[in-house]
């Protein structure tokens, strides 16, 4: 497992013929560049992420005319549960494109990225340091020549020196620990983009509709209104309030009353928070108007609810 930052010129490129014996992401900051594996071909820009699945032909390399790529690159072996997420955006022979991840999320993938090279050299506190092979095995890895080198410039020979405003200086993964940590900041980013990004084939409905409809499942106990929600959408009251309805079969408040409602439950199911309580955090005004709320969705009354799920024992 390596981590590792390039900020590379124009002429910078990697082929490996054979493929890598690892899974390879590639995080687009600035620039452009242009990964082939197996046939399929991806231009990426800003916000784009690449993974690439391990054992097919790949190629990637500055994209023509672009002048640079800035990007960060993991090579890795996934998590089993990572396979629903990119699922969707498979391009073919074990390449995926998430394209075009909201800005928004962007600072937040960077952090992850500098938290993973940071964790990859991490060691517990009065643990040695584990010291890396000599040789070509340090390059890659301890006792393995399994992982591929970070890159194989092309047409370029031995001395060149590191690409335009390069700095960092890519780390293996030598210990347990450091491994988990960044294998949980990949899962981090995985999660960010491919919640975000929009698939292809993904236009069935309004993206303010569903953008708010997520905004009330995110935080359903958050003081919503219809006027609030059609900010966040950059939309006015009455025309997100018929859209919504139109797309969703309710209104605004009807879909908010409802997430309370179900969020109520589940705290009702988990925890051992009073009826006050558990009304408070799920955004109701009062236990009496969430009792009525409650009553109304389930049938039964929060007390009994929870009797019925949770029965008493002793």
């Amino acid at each position: 497992m390596i981590v590792g930052h390039y900020d590379k010129a124009a002429g910078y490129a990697t082929r490996r013929a054979g493929g890598s014996p690892s899974w390879l992401l590639l995080w687009t900051e600035a620039g452009a560049g242009l990964v082939e594996q197996g046939g399929v071909s991806c231009e990426v820009r800003a916000g784009d992420l690449v993974v690439l699945g391990s054992g097919v032909a790949q190629h990637y390399r500055v994209r023509a005319g672009a002048g640079r790529w800035r990007f960060w690159w993991v090579h890795f072996q996934p998590r089993p549960s990572w396979a629903a997420w990119l699922g969707p955006y498979a391009r073919g022979d074990g390449c995926h494109l998430v394209a075009g991840v909201p800005a928004a999320v962007h600072a937040r993938i960077d952090l992850a990225f500098e938290r993973a090279l940071r964790d990859a050299r991490w060691v517990p506190p009065g643990h040695p340091r584990p010291q890396p092979a000599s040789g070509a095995e340090a390059a890659e890895g301890p006792g393995t020549r399994a992982m591929p080198e970070p890159e194989q410039r092309l047409g370029a020979g031995p001395g060149v020196g590191p690409g335009v405003g390069e700095a960092r200086v890519p780390a293996v993964v030598v210990a347990g620990p450091a491994r988990e940590l960044v294998l949980g900041a990949v899962e981090e980013v995985l999660v960010l983009a491919t919640a975000s990004a929009r698939q292809d084939g993904s236009d069935d409905g309004d993206q303010r509709v569903r953008r708010a409809a997520a905004i009330i499942a995110a935080e359903p106990g958050a003081p919503h209104s219809v006027a609030s929600l059609a900010r966040a959408v950059a939309l006015s009251p009455s025309r997100f309030a018929h859209l919504f309805a139109e797309e969703t079969g309710q209104t605004p408040m009807q879909a908010v009353r409802q997430a309370r409602v179900r969020h109520a439950a589940s705290l009702l199911e988990v925890t051992d928070m009073d009826v006050g309580q558990v009304a408070a955090a799920s955004g109701f005004v009062s236990p009496f108007h969430f009792s009525r709320a409650f009553r109304k969705e389930y049938g039964l009354p929060p007390r009994d609810y929870r009797a019925r799920i949770r029965p008493a024992t002793g």
